[in-house]
């Protein structure tokens, strides 16, 4: 087992070297920390190909020009298995022995600690720090961006559609991490504000041993629930809600947004997202939209791209991590420099407002950036009914005003713009 699980950690790091093309051009090193082994090395894997497309891309287009030079890019990912304290000393190493100057994470618990450590005088480095978790935000860190839109947009959309249903009664067993605990704080504020009734809140490991959550998940479902809300990496996740159903819980799930319908489906051996062993384990669930499904015209060539790359579907992590990519290499140029992290961040708020990324060449929309570093981005969603996967709501939740909301719904080039909706956060 020990030789199985090397193997498989050599190969994630393999998978994230981007291949350098030919020629003069010199090489800057981006860098990743993740968890390549363990639970969540599927979610990592997410994350970090989509930088490392972007790379590929880059890099066979001849690289970038930045004040007359050029240059090529290289992926350096290390593995911190959840470690908080290995993050910071694989981001260390990747600035110390390689100059990278932005490293990318997507794990809010490793996040926090990395802000920590970013502004040391002389190792300054950009973190590309991939959480729906924004209080990381209220640091006020200067080298902090990040790609993904606010959970609490996802929480608004959640509470206003099974609310509809009819749903009053809701159940949590969420992974026991600080971004399971902010899960599950800003729904249960959300869904009690609303005059829904919490019926079981539990934080529990998702390790993938069912023992490690039994109880927990009885106890949730003898509360009579409508609802579960669920959710950390997709796998454990999937485990979570088949052993939900196997127990008898004939109601609803809830999927956090760091949990895929699509990669649990994979997981659970179904061919579509329905049956396992007679139990319709993803029936009358709601979560992160498939990137396939996104009606966008960049969407089915980017999935078919990238699985004949990385033979695996793209997950939403995918997608924004690779424009992330692209909008750093884009600042790079316009700031004339490749090193200085302070002066690429410094360039991006105009390079975006002269151009928003946008789908006709892009699997997500980029329509700006917060001062705070938050990209402004989309929440995609969808619900699986009876084995039927619904259209997918875009999610606009960074408009500060109706003003707002509709520029940006009119330069998108969604196919189905009238799926477009503004949840403002309150």
């Amino acid at each position: 087992m020990r030789v199985v699980k090397t193997l498989l950690v050599i190969m994630a790091a393999f998978a994230c070297i981007g291949w350098p093309s030919a020629g003069a051009a010199e090489e800057v090193v981006i860098g990743y920390t993740g968890p390549l082994s363990g639970p969540a090395a599927g979610y990592a894997k997410d994350n970090f190909t989509g930088a490392d497309l972007a790379i590929r891309e880059i890099n066979a287009d001849g690289g970038i020009k930045v004040a007359g030079k050029n240059y090529t890019f290289r992926f350096e990912c290390l593995d911190d298995q959840m470690s908080p304290e290995a993050a910071v000393a694989n981001a260390r190493k990747l600035v110390s022995r390689y100059n990278a100057p932005v490293v990318f994470n997507s794990l809010a618990h490793c996040i926090g600690p990395l802000l920590k450590v970013n502004l040391e005088p002389g190792n300054e480095f950009l973190i590309m720090g991939y959480s729906s978790i924004h209080s990381l935000h209220n640091f006020g860190n200067p080298l902090f961006i990040n790609p993904t839109p606010n959970f609490i947009a996802y929480i608004i959309a959640y509470c206003d559609i099974v609310w509809q249903k009819g749903f009053r009664r809701g159940a949590m067993v969420v992974v026991n991490t600080a971004y399971g605990d902010a899960w599950r704080g800003q729904f249960r504020s959300h869904w009690e504000r609303r005059g829904g009734v919490i019926t079981a809140d539990h934080a529990v490991p998702y390790t993938g041993n069912p023992d490690d959550y039994r109880k927990e998940l009885e106890d949730a479902i003898a509360a009579d629930p409508d609802f579960i809300l669920i959710g950390g990496a997709s796998v454990p996740t999937a485990l979570v809600a088949k052993l939900a159903r196997e127990i008898g819980y004939d109601g609803a799930f809830l999927l956090s947004d760091q949990a895929r319908m699509d990669a649990m489906a994979r997981f659970l051996d179904h061919r579509e997202i329905r049956y396992h062993n007679g139990t319709d384990v993803l029936n009358s669930v709601i979560g992160v939209a498939n990137i396939a499904d996104l009606p966008l015209p960049y969407s089915t060539t980017f999935a078919e791209k990238y699985t004949s790359i990385f033979k695996r579907p793209p997950a939403w992590e995918t997608a924004l991590n690779y424009t992330a990519m692209k909008i750093i290499a884009r600042a790079m140029v316009r700031a004339g420099t490749v090193s200085d992290p302070f002066a690429i961040r410094a360039a991006i708020p105009e390079l975006l407002g002269e151009k928003p990324i946008l789908g006709d060449k892009s699997p997500n929309e980029v329509f700006g950036i917060e001062d705070n570093g938050i990209l402004k981005s989309a929440g995609v969603l969808q619900t699986v009914e009876d084995g039927r996967v619904s259209r997918v709501d875009h999610i606009f939740s960074f408009p500060k005003s109706e003003e707002e909301f509709y520029e940006a719904l009119n330069q998108s080039k969604a196919i189905e713009p009238e799926n477009i909706r503004w949840f403002p956060l309150r």
